[in-house]
């Protein structure tokens, strides 16, 4: 299959990453989300990461325009009907997320490939939401998307060889390097990296260290570009607490238990950089 369009279902921090790489890879995207605010963020958000790209040299401002002006932004659905490729990047919220593959189903053509970018919920129980989940795969890229260079690619029991080679072959040409995952909860990265920070996050509750002496030291003693207090700030503690509960839930052992001090700035709205205040003040 050839691949022109590719539809991003949700325009926030993932969303508009994804779109942002497709775009400037040449292809037209169709980037979804409720409302025209949302859709609004999303597309200022691109367009200053775009011009940040400009500005650092590693990508020309023709290139820019370019890849701005491939990207649609719009709440009607029925635009995926012309999409070769349908990225979910929905909040991750399992019951959310069957509700919009179910939708993306019933507009998509049959030969569409559907993927979604969970970073922990299983592919199959997503994939029994699409009519022919042979083609449904997950696609999960890292933030911040157009930094980094990594997709795990996680296949459901029903997944085809086919669409697999496809999202290879996606991988490749968005400029990425693509790893296989098997289906179990956090899949690779996140089942090692997750129970770090959930740990970190254990270790300043407990007064051990402030936060900013467990960030130098794990950078300076662990060789790690961002301490693990700042990356889950950056990663938001509703998402990072969504994926130790599904860790903890998916494997039913008590080291995925997330830490208390975790819990309790999530119901308190202290969910890092997008909030302004997490373990550190933005």
């Amino acid at each position: 299959m050839t691949i022109q369009t590719i539809g991003v279902i949700g325009a926030g921090t993932m969303g508009n990453g994804i779109a942002q790489v497709c775009a400037a890879a040449g292809y037209r995207v169709l980037m979804l989300d409720i409302n025209d605010e949302a859709l609004e963020r999303g597309l200022s958000a691109l367009k200053r990461n775009l011009e940040r790209q400009v500005s650092k040299q590693t990508l020309s401002s023709a290139q820019a325009e370019d890849a701005i002006a491939r990207v649609q932004t719009s709440t009607d659905y029925s635009l995926l009907n012309g999409a070769d490729i349908v990225v979910e990047a929905a909040t991750e919220n399992l019951d959310l997320k069957l509700r919009i593959l179910k939708q993306i189903s019933h507009y998509v053509h049959p030969t569409c490939v559907i993927a979604t970018n969970t970073s922990s919920l299983s592919i199959t129980h997503l994939g029994a939401s699409v009519d022919k989940p042979e083609r449904f795969i997950g696609l999960h890229f890292f933030n911040p998307v157009p930094m980094m260079g990594l997709i795990e690619i996680i296949r459901g029991l029903q997944t085809s060889d086919a669409t697999h080679a496809q999202m290879i072959a996606l991988s490749d040409r968005l400029g990425k390097t693509a790893i296989n995952a098997g289906n179990r909860p956090g899949f690779v990265v996140n089942r090692i990296l997750v129970p770090m920070i959930n740990e970190a996050i254990l270790v300043l509750q407990e007064g051990l260290s402030t936060a900013e002496d467990i960030d130098l030291g794990m950078q300076l003693g662990c060789n790690q570009p961002i301490g693990p207090l700042a990356l889950a700030d950056l990663i938001g503690l509703d998402t990072l607490l969504a994926v130790v509960e599904s860790l903890h839930d998916g494997f039913n052992d008590s080291k995925y238990r997330p830490a208390p001090l975790l819990k309790e700035m999530v119901a308190g709205g202290l969910l890092g950089r997008k909030t302004g205040k997490g373990f550190y003040q933005y």
